[in-house]
């Protein structure tokens, strides 16, 4: 946990209340231990989604849907959601949460391996919202870059991996080494980019925003 348990709680006791039909999906991703977006992460969600008011967008990552289910509340009437997931049982799960909410006319799912579907789409995107496998977001990076509009907004979640990408190299466990420098060398990538102006907030496990410069 990268800030204090009391502030958390504090923001949480804040919240309003989801629909239940996000409540439920929420209630059940978290039961079962599905990696889902972080409370105080989704509600920053919300407020850049009702800032940008993205017609169009990519999140890279479904897992069970939950947060392409939330971010699309807030979408504009003609807002639309590409969201890509390759692990099979949780594709299956996303397709359950999104006729269940009734969103699959609003929420296109493309299965498979997002360094593959990336290169397939052409049309750009208002906002992106980077949730998959932390090692990759360095090799995503590019065709995310593609594909971003100007002026459009990068959301990348879990990039201070719970304060681990702060430590040296030396003190990470061996099989999560290649993690974390693929994690450092995108916040470098994305702090130094020349198309890019990123702010890296420490809420949840780490957001970077980023937007494309116009």
């Amino acid at each position: 946990m990268i800030v204090d348990e009391r502030v958390i709680s504090f923001i949480h006791s804040l919240d309003r209340e989801d629909s239940e039909v996000v409540a439920r999906i929420e209630r059940e991703a978290r039961r079962t231990e599905v990696p889902i977006v972080r409370t105080e992460t989704k509600e920053l969600l919300k407020v850049i989604v009702l800032m940008q008011k993205p017609k169009r967008l990519l999140e890279v990552g479904t897992a069970v849907g939950f947060s392409a289910i939330y971010m699309n509340q807030y979408l504009p009437e003609d807002g639309r959601i590409i969201t890509i997931e390759k692990y099979e049982p949780r594709i299956q799960k996303a397709k359950e949460n999104f006729a269940l909410a009734g969103v699959e006319n609003r929420i296109t799912l493309l299965e498979g391996d997002a360094s593959e579907i990336l290169k397939g789409l052409q049309e750009p995107f208002d906002m992106i919202f980077m949730d998959a496998a932390k090692g990759q977001y360095i090799h995503f990076l590019p065709e995310v870059l593609r594909l971003l509009a100007p002026g459009g907004v990068l959301v990348s979640d879990n990039v201070l991996q719970d304060g681990d990408v702060l430590e040296s190299h030396y003190a990470i466990t061996k099989r999560n080494r290649t993690i974390h420098s693929r994690m450092r060398e995108y916040l470098y990538t994305i702090k130094h980019h020349p198309d890019l102006e990123t702010a890296i907030v420490p809420i949840g496990d780490g957001v970077a925003i980023s937007t494309r410069l116009k």
